[in-house]
């Protein structure tokens, strides 16, 4: 976009013009923009007009006296200019006329736009999102502040600064800074990313400081346990009642592929008789709504009716007493120091375990695995179930026998 102008003053004849003064308009000119015309709030005589040079014709106190004010005008306009150039304000013929007539757009802030989101979304938490979604969001917009107070010595700034440099130097910081991981450093960018996709739909600004921006963090390997260490864990035997009903919560998950939060809201009449005559799970993924359907094994079954007359379970007709996900996650590391495992053990691991050891490792397909996950695309349970070493050996030795047939 170009950053020069033109200012012409011209006489438009009013409507039904006959002869007489006509109007003193001032039309301002930006390459690649449409012009914008304007009246000065004065009339002059055609006669007495100069067009080549856009100034009243004469030495009268009348002709002076308009010259002195388009004089006026256009010092006023080459300042209006100045500064918007110095602000990094878009020009445009429209831009430069707002900003004289003192109707210019509003300005938006980052910070500010950012808080107007994250208020929206308290609103709609239980109905749109989750809690624990805007608790990042909130930590977003705590790292953005940081970023500038750090980078540029301020609290916002106008989103009309934000460029391509703001956004790699964002990434810098959380990286550095910040020391923050390259996975949950790509989930704060993508909040961000958000923010300022919002604000191109809202028209606030036009060029994406993102479009030659590309995040390389890759995912990491998702942690799980082999059959021998889930064997292990639900073999111990375990003399406190607090680490025995961890561990079978823990082990019901991992032959369920239930989330911390899915089995903490999992009610008994949750489960039913499918139409094979066996027990499934009916339920709906407390993290995306996605229907997450799973038939119950026997592992899961009878660790299941242990808790048939429980009285926490009774009352609140859950499935198992289940405590806060610290708690579980303190009490498993306990559990697997006990079993002699040095993974870092926590209550995902229980779904990755079902991905992987319980189910893949088993040829369960991949499809009924994402069924069963409530996984709606099929990349996303690829991502998340790694193929064991021990199914990509029986793999080859398929393949072996097949190539060895005569």
């Amino acid at each position: 976009m170009s950053q020069n102008y033109s200012l012409h003053f011209f006489l438009k004849a009013p409507k039904n013009y006959i002869v007489g003064p006509k109007q003193v308009y001032m039309r301002i000119t930006v390459s690649g923009s449409v012009p914008k015309e304007a009246s000065v709030g004065r009339k002059w005589k055609p006669e007495h007009w100069i067009s080549n040079a856009n100034r009243a014709k004469g030495t009268t106190e009348v002709a002076r006296t308009l010259n002195s004010y388009l004089d006026a005008i256009t010092r006023e306009m080459e300042k209006i200019h100045t500064q918007m150039v110095k602000e990094m304000i878009e020009i445009t013929a429209e831009s430069l006329m707002s900003k004289f007539k003192g109707k210019e757009k509003k300005a938006r802030f980052l910070i500010e736009v950012f808080a107007d989101h994250n208020k929206k979304m308290e609103v709609s938490i239980g109905k749109i999102f989750k809690a624990n979604t805007l608790k990042g969001y909130k930590s977003s917009i705590g790292h953005l502040t940081e970023y500038l107070m750090k980078v540029y010595r301020t609290k916002d700034i106008d989103l009309l600064k934000i460029d391509h440099g703001f956004v790699v130097g964002y990434e810098f910081f959380l990286r550095t800074e910040r020391n923050i991981s390259a996975i949950s450093a790509a989930k704060y960018i993508k909040h961000f990313r958000k923010i300022i996709n919002l604000s191109i739909a809202h028209g606030w600004i036009k060029q994406d400081p993102f479009t030659f921006y590309k995040n390389k963090a890759k995912p990491r390997d998702k942690e799980f346990l082999t059959k021998h260490e889930l064997d292990d864990i639900s073999e111990i035997i375990l003399k406190s009642t607090r680490l025995n009903q961890v561990r079978d919560v823990f082990v019901f998950c991992c032959y369920t592929g239930l989330s911390y939060a899915d089995i903490k809201k999992l009610k008994r009449s949750n489960i039913r008789k499918g139409d094979d005559g066996k027990l499934w799970i009916y339920t709906n993924r407390e993290k995306n709504a996605n229907v997450s359907n799973i038939p119950l094994l026997d592992t899961p079954e009878n660790l299941m009716r242990k808790y048939i007359h429980n009285i926490e379970c009774e009352l609140s007709g859950s499935v198992f007493p289940v405590q806060s996900n610290q708690k579980m996650n303190s009490y498993l590391k306990e559990i697997a120091s006990l079993c002699r495992i040095h993974k870092i053990v926590t209550f995902h691991i229980a779904r990755h375990t079902f991905a992987t050891t319980v189910t893949l490792s088993n040829n369960v397909p991949l499809e009924s695995v994402a069924k069963m996950l409530g996984h709606k695309d099929l990349k996303t349970t690829q991502h998340y179930a790694k193929v064991l070493d021990k199914k990509v050996g029986e793999d080859m030795m398929e393949l072996n026998r097949r190539l060895n047939v005569v």
